[in-house]
């Protein structure tokens, strides 16, 4: 099964110039749990941005480039839906972690999002894809801790596909 993982602003940014453009340290040890020992799926940009491979994780990547290789055994290259299709169809949760191109491709096949909900508006050129309120229902809500650290209000949110 798979499940999407991702940080978003009020007005549905996710990033820009390939970057977070937030710096939430609660939110990323909040991702490390949920995703450590899971497959990671994503897309070429993400992977790039992560600037190494992430421990205790295997990385699906997308990528349209026919040459594009990572020499590493927990990385995997993927230049199609067939090749991750048993990550769909598996009873195991398998978390999709970006960009937005990815999302939008793999939203269809999600059962669950969890979603860091930040209470402010930021400029980027990375969205994410409107949450219909018909096809996911919010199943869980809790208020994120906002500190000298974490500077932001935000809630950490659970959906789940409705009817699936």
């Amino acid at each position: 099964m798979l499940s999407i993982v991702v940080a978003k602003a009020k007005n549905n940014i996710i990033g820009k110039e390939d970057k977070l453009v937030w710096h939430l340290p609660a939110d990323l040890h909040h991702f490390k749990e949920l995703t450590t020992g899971h497959v990671i799926i994503m897309g070429r940009k993400t992977f790039e941005s992560l600037g190494k491979v992430l421990p205790n994780r295997k990385h699906i990547v997308f990528s349209q480039n026919p040459d594009f290789k990572v020499k590493d055994e927990n990385v995997q290259v993927v230049h199609s839906m067939l090749e991750i299709q048993e990550y769909i169809e598996n009873e195991e949760e398998n978390f999709v972690i970006g960009g937005a191109m990815i999302y939008n491709l793999l939203m269809p096949h999600v059962t669950k999002m969890y979603v860091t909900e930040i209470e402010e508006e930021f400029e980027g050129d990375c969205f994410f894809p409107r949450i219909n309120p018909e096809i996911w229902k919010e199943t869980a809500r809790e208020k994120g801790i906002k500190n000298e650290e974490n500077n932001l209000d935000y809630d950490y949110v659970t959906y789940e596909r409705i009817g699936k």
